[in-house]
């Protein structure tokens, strides 16, 4: 059953509105330069299998999740007006331009055929995670495919396992594959693209994003993160291509609109990006209760904003944001509508 059929019963069974009669919507985005008609800007990209992937009970990362950003979207009547895609499974030479073969094996052998395992203390896997995994890292690259033909104007990946504490031999938090990563990588060696930016406004440091990524002049990084935080793993240097801005527990709007506007616009804009990739963890928001920063739903707006600025400036508006944290389920709908609201311009 695809996503896009999904979305349509959970209309019916909410009763939000009826299918067949949609002109009370109101869609004020983007339309095509050589007719009236509307064109669907922003492609949502998700996949069923991305809810069987079973933590089991209690733990954080659950598919309520993804549960609750589908419900929030046609509540809000944004799924309307979305171009909907099924995530495709992520092939074994895209998976190797970001882990290595001795990694992507152990992976494979080690999946349960029933019940649980564990990867890392926190890393729980069960019979359907392999498939999850292999469709949150292709959901990525069809991201990449999509902007770059000119098919969508930006894409948002609604997918878990999230990706960005994946390192190229070694799942943590959460995370078994590096989504994002896997994503630039293709749009570097398969599309030549010369110059990506990666930003990352997850709550947790993107230990597995920096493994991957760093050292690749091709890339600059930003991210803004909760230190000392778990993973609790080694800051990077910060030069010309690294922009790593750490916040204390006590940080709120203040401190971080200051880093965004005070470190990670200039390098952005001195940069000039052909195309930007979003790291998109919303728990940094102060009802979730997986860090200690105090970010509100406007926060969030306003970053989005921020960075749509920057890739309509240097990049043609060319953007791939993929879901990461975010695990309070409520301030998680709320602003991934308000982030998907930015990228379709509403």
């Amino acid at each position: 059953m695809s996503a896009a059929i999904i979305l349509v019963y959970r209309i019916a069974i909410h009763g939000i509105f009826n299918v067949t009669d949609m002109s009370h919507l109101e869609y004020t985005g983007r339309k095509s330069p050589n007719q009236g008609a509307i064109t669907l800007s922003t492609a949502f990209i998700s996949h069923p299998d991305c809810h069987d992937h079973d933590t089991g009970e209690g733990h954080p990362e659950n598919a309520q999740r993804l549960s609750a950003i589908e419900d929030r979207l046609l509540s809000s009547r944004i799924s309307d007006i979305v171009r909907y895609l099924d995530a495709p499974e992520v092939t074994r030479e895209q998976l190797l331009r970001a882990h290595t073969a001795e990694y992507l094996d152990m992976i494979d052998e080690v999946m349960p055929r029933q019940g649980y395992a564990r990867l890392d203390p926190d890393t729980v896997i069960s019979p359907a995670t392999l498939q999850a995994a292999k469709r949150a890292a292709g959901s990525v690259v069809l991201a990449v495919e999509e902007v770059i033909s000119g098919g969508v104007r930006n894409a948002f990946c609604s997918v878990r396992p999230p990706g960005h504490h994946a390192e190229s031999d070694r799942a943590l938090g959460f995370c078994i594959y590096s989504n994002l990563a896997i994503g630039v990588k293709h749009a570097l060696e398969e599309h030549g693209l010369k110059k990506v930016a990666v930003v990352d406004f997850d709550v947790h440091q993107a230990n597995g994003t920096e493994d991957i990524l760093i050292g690749d002049d091709r890339v600059l990084y930003c991210s803004i993160f909760q230190h000392p935080f778990f993973p609790y793993t080694p800051l990077p240097e910060n030069n010309e291509r690294v922009i790593s801005i750490p916040l204390e527990a006590s940080a709120a709007s203040a401190e971080f609109r200051a880093a965004v506007t005070d470190h990670w616009l200039p390098a952005l804009e001195q940069f000039q990006p052909e195309m930007l990739f979003i790291s998109a963890g919303f728990d940094a928001h102060r009802d979730d209760e997986m860090s200690y920063v105090n970010l509100t739903d406007a926060d969030f707006r306003w970053v989005s904003e921020e960075l749509t600025r920057v890739a309509d400036t240097f990049a043609s508006g060319r953007i791939v944001s993929s879901l990461e944290g975010g695990y309070e389920v409520n301030s998680l709908a709320r602003c991934v509508e308000s982030h998907m609201r930015v990228l379709m311009g509403l």
